[in-house]
């Protein structure tokens, strides 16, 4: 985000781990600690409820636009202004060349995720969404309620807080939707339609992780 200033929020359960960092002139590193959880799934459900506390408590104050990125990702090539909107969501890079009745959304109509067949545009990845400081705040208070609701229900979404981005964008059309060359995967070969990969998924050991 060349000639802009930018605050670099590091969600972490364990920050003295993370080392410390020094950045160019308009760019600040802030390390926010969060509570520490047993399980990957509950991690990524309780995601949507750290980042709306902390736009509540904080980030309102200091940006125009927020945007939410997976730790365990990598630049490749620039991220500017032409990502900036109201609302933004990115294509997932498994699904952005396959028929829609392929899409893993949440087909259990006891889910607050549910989307029934034959609805929706694409499907969006988790990894990567943001917006004005405001929507995204509406937006992850909205995702962190319906997260809420599956789980008074005993439900867990099929891909966790992922399905319930899904399911909010189904009815609250994001403003503006970024290609996979915003959320690629570095297991995958780039094709002929992606000219540019610019945020990467690093390929990791799931098992370790997540163990």
């Amino acid at each position: 985000m060349k000639g802009y200033r930018v605050n670099y929020y590091i969600f972490t359960d364990n920050p003295e781990t993370i080392p410390d960092v020094q950045l160019q002139p308009g760019r600040t590193f802030v390390i926010v600690p969060i509570k520490k959880y047993s399980s990957w799934q509950e991690i990524s459900m309780r995601r949507m409820e750290a980042i709306n506390k902390h736009i509540a408590e904080t980030s309102h104050q200091e940006v125009d636009y927020l945007f939410c990125l997976d730790i365990d990702m990598v630049f490749y090539n620039a991220w500017g202004p032409e990502t900036l909107g109201d609302t933004v969501a990115a294509i997932h890079p498994g699904y952005f060349n396959v028929p829609r009745s392929q899409f893993p959304y949440e087909r259990r109509s006891s889910s607050a995720a549910y989307i029934p067949d034959g609805e929706g545009d694409f499907y969006y990845g988790g990894a990567v969404f943001g917006g004005l400081v405001k929507k995204v705040y509406e937006f992850t208070k909205t995702c962190h309620m319906t997260i809420l609701t599956d789980k008074a229900n005993g439900i867990m979404a099929a891909w966790q807080e992922e399905s319930h981005l899904n399911r909010h964008f189904l009815s609250h059309k994001p403003s503006k939707v970024l290609s996979p060359e915003y959320l690629w995967d570095d297991r995958k070969p780039k094709p002929p339609e992606i000219h540019l990969i610019r945020f990467s998924t690093v390929d990791k050991n799931y098992k370790e992780i997540r163990g």
